[in-house]
C-alpha cells in the first residue's frame, strides 16, 4: 500500500525539483510555460504586469532587457506572468490570472528572451 499522499508511486522526491533558486514543489513530468490568453484586453494585460512586477524583478521586459522587443502588451504580459507562474511552483491555480493565463508544453521563447525560470 502507498503512503499517504505519494499516489502509488514508490518515490514522491522524484517528482520535486529545485531550479536556479526556485521554491521546490511538485512538478509536472513536462516542462510548461504561463502564457497570456490571446482574447485577453490589454488593460487586463496590464493589470496582470502591474501584478507579477510588484512582487518580482520584471527587468526582463523593460527598456533593455531581453524580452522588451516586441513591445506589445501581450508579449510583455506573457513573460510577466511566465515567471510568476515558475518562481510560485508551476502550480496551475499561479497561471489563472482571472482567466487570462494559459498554460502552454511548447516553450514560448524567442531570439534572446528565454522563458524560464530564474
Amino acid at each position: 500500500m502507498a503512503a499517504a499522499g505519494t499516489c502509488g508511486r514508490e518515490n514522491p522526491s522524484q517528482y520535486y525539483v529545485k531550479v536556479d533558486g526556485c521554491q521546490a514543489s511538485p512538478q509536472l513530468p513536462e516542462k510548461t510555460w504561463c502564457v497570456a490568453n490571446p482574447s485577453t484586453k490589454e488593460a487586463e494585460l496590464q493589470n496582470n504586469i502591474e501584478f507579477v512586477c510588484s512582487k518580482l524583478d520584471c527587468s526582463l521586459i523593460q527598456i533593455g532587457g531581453l524580452c522588451f522587443v516586441p513591445e506589445t502588451k501581450i508579449s510583455h504580459a506573457s513573460v510577466a506572468m511566465n515567471l510568476y507562474y515558475q518562481s510560485m511552483g508551476r502550480n496551475s491555480w499561479n497561471c489563472h490570472f482571472g482567466g487570462s493565463g494559459l498554460i502552454v508544453s511548447t516553450d514560448p521563447s524567442y531570439d534572446g528572451c528565454k522563458y524560464e525560470c530564474f
